[in-house]
């Protein structure tokens, strides 16, 4: 099999064009039509600063949970295309929706770099509608497909506040018992 037809290009790629179709159209799309990304006057520097810190570690975040999926999960975050492993390595021992968590990141750093609020509620709408996706399909669709596995993982990982995992495995930093498997957000 040719490097250019293996399964991690197919998820790279894969894992590009749904980059660019959900983060890039709920974190550069949606704010822009809201805003014209125009900023609002006087802005203090402070906040900007704290905008576009929030921004940059978004974004960095972003693309770390999306290098995970290709790497470690061998698929894409997208549903259509899933990943074979149980994603649990880098920022995913400490939380388990870094993505989700990254683009309402990016979103507030837009907001206080323009200096516009209606940008904080979009935020929040963002938050309530990936809340609901979360509980309602995604944790639902992992513990069916992954089963004991994701549930261990479930147990040990917060889902939004990152900590510490309780447990680590001696090798590979995995939660004990949860393996190599699939979690998306």
């Amino acid at each position: 099999m040719s490097v250019l037809t293996g399964p991690r290009t197919r998820a790279a790629l894969g894992s590009l064009l749904f980059l660019v179709v959900a983060p890039g159209v709920a974190a550069g799309v949606v704010p822009w039509w809201l805003t014209g990304w125009e900023p609002a006057r006087d802005v203090p520097w402070p906040v900007v600063a704290t905008g576009a810190l929030l921004f940059a570690t978004g974004a960095a975040v972003l693309l770390h949970a999306f290098g995970r999926f290709v790497m470690e999960g061998i698929g894409t975050p997208a549903p259509v295309a899933p990943p074979e492993h149980l994603v649990v390595g880098g920022l995913y021992r400490y939380v388990r929706n870094p993505m989700y968590l990254a683009v309402a990141a990016t979103i507030i750093g837009q907001a206080l770099i323009l200096g516009r609020p209606a940008l904080l509620l979009y935020a929040t709408a963002f938050g309530a509608a990936v809340a609901s996706f979360v509980h309602f399909y995604e944790e639902p669709t992992l513990a069916r497909r992954f089963g004991a596995e994701y549930d261990a993982y479930r147990r040990a990982v917060p889902a939004w506040w990152p900590r510490r995992v309780r447990r680590v495995a001696a090798r590979g930093g995995r939660p004990r018992g949860g393996g190599r498997r699939g979690a998306r957000g």
